[in-house]
């Protein structure tokens, strides 16, 4: 991978056995990323990226403009989201344990210290998101182990910035980001397959989606459902 920048825009470079251009820009960070034929020439390169500068830059400021509609004070009336569903957040003092609870399928009750911060109310909404997701996962492990006849032996989850999921194919653990709790579980479950199928075929070859499309036939789309907008391609 080469790094070029064309406009103030960092973009990734790949040169591969290619026919079209490939233009990605990813989500949560708007990464560019550009797959071109090996042949392709520099000029050609730049000709092309400036040609797209006006698409890269309409993605790159939805995404932005998203980050700026999703910052939060983590106080009660906000809008919170758990498995795709909206829940209205109601923030209660408490000397007792601190957690989050949802009520009646519209509210998420989060309770937390008298007068903490809100970068404290958020970590302890992160956490119940992070046990919550503790949940979800080990059935789904163990549905696909049966299915595809691997193991996996451990998973873990973490905030990541462009990535929905990954895996330790040498350790066979699998990391699942913990944004993930606010999506579907049919997402959910889209991405645990995904990293478990990288112990099968660890690139992201043709032998890769072949077996993306035995085990989840609906795969593609419940990928453009998870990424949105996001990863949109244009080619020549």
């Amino acid at each position: 991978m080469d790094k070029i920048i064309i406009e103030n825009i960092d973009i990734e470079l790949y040169r591969k056995k290619i026919k079209n251009i490939h233009l990605t820009v990813y989500p949560i960070e708007g990464r560019v990323r550009l797959s071109v034929p090996k042949q392709m020439d520099d000029a050609e390169i730049k000709n092309f990226v400036v040609s797209k500068l006006a698409w890269i830059n309409k993605q790159r400021n939805k995404y932005t403009a998203k980050e700026r509609r999703a910052e939060k004070e983590f106080v009660s009336g906000e809008i919170h989201y758990f498995l795709c569903a909206e829940y209205i957040l109601n923030v209660i003092e408490t000397t007792g344990k601190q957690r989050g609870e949802l009520r009646s399928n519209k509210y998420l009750d989060l309770y937390v210290r008298p007068g903490s911060s809100a970068e404290k109310r958020e970590k302890i909404l992160s956490e119940w998101y992070r046990q919550s997701l503790k949940e979800i996962i080990p059935p789904l492990i163990e549905k696909w182990e049966n299915i595809m006849g691997v193991s996996v032996n451990d998973f873990g989850i973490k905030l990541m910035k462009t990535r929905w999921g990954t895996c330790n194919i040498r350790d066979r653990r699998i990391w699942i980001n913990l944004e993930l709790a606010k999506k579907s579980l049919r997402c959910i479950e889209y991405i645990v397959v995904h990293e478990m199928v990288h112990l099968l075929e660890k690139h992201h070859n043709q032998r890769f989606k072949d077996y993306m499309s035995n085990f989840l036939p609906d795969w593609k789309t419940i990928k453009d459902k998870l990424n949105g907008i996001v990863g949109e391609q244009e080619r020549n």
